[in-house]
């Protein structure tokens, strides 16, 4: 069980860095939605996170220290990088954060106790096995948003491992306007059903 956990979670991981690849410094920090989600603040969240989950919890802290989460730190200062934090520094924290979980992982029985401060209540109290399930989740979610982030970005799809259709960009063009189409007749079909009245049969 925690070898399968643990593969999943090296997976992810390995997805998320896998989507800065092939990228500029103003590509990878580009906010590409309204709330700002770009590639290289993904990164640094999920590593500030693992190191927390997998640190501070089970009374293994990293002696690396994150400014973002100090107090008074700007809200969502997690979520990006500024024009100072390097790429490479990003991505290396990132490897730290990976290095330590895994030591915590392979060190602690998935039954092992430990405590989120952050939490409330008794949600604070988690085992092992709790927070492997949580970072698993939490890494392939922000994995996801990353997919969509680079596609945006420039196009690029997949994981280069044969797991997206090999399509030319005409064929991609003609299979997104049959969604359009499918979505346009479907609203219209809303629009000319007749509402049924309760109790009413059709005969």
């Amino acid at each position: 069980m925690k070898q399968t956990l643990h593969r999943y979670l090296r997976r992810e991981r390995a997805s998320l860095l896998a989507k800065l690849d092939g990228l500029g410094e103003r590509e990878v920090r580009w906010p590409m939605t309204p709330t700002g989600t770009n590639l290289l603040g993904l990164v640094k969240h999920t590593a500030s996170v693992e190191l927390g989950y997998f640190g501070e919890v089970f009374g293994r802290p990293s002696s690396h220290r994150l400014p973002w989460f100090d107090e008074g730190a700007e809200v969502n200062a997690d979520m990006w990088a500024t024009a100072d934090e390097s790429r490479a520094e990003i991505v290396e924290l990132h490897h730290i954060a990976a290095v330590h979980a895994d030591a915590t992982i392979e060190a602690l029985d998935l039954d092992a106790r430990g405590l989120v401060p952050w939490w409330a209540g008794e949600r604070q109290h988690v085992t092992l096995h709790q927070i492997l399930v949580h970072m698993c989740v939490e890494t392939a979610r922000h994995a996801g948003h990353a997919d969509i982030i680079r596609e945006l970005l420039d196009g690029a799809a997949g994981n280069n491992d044969g797991s997206l259709p090999d399509q030319t960009a005409d064929e991609w063009a003609t299979y997104r306007r049959r969604l359009e189409t499918a979505a346009e007749e479907a609203q219209q079909n809303s629009r000319t059903e007749v509402p049924k009245v309760p109790g009413v049969r059709d005969h």
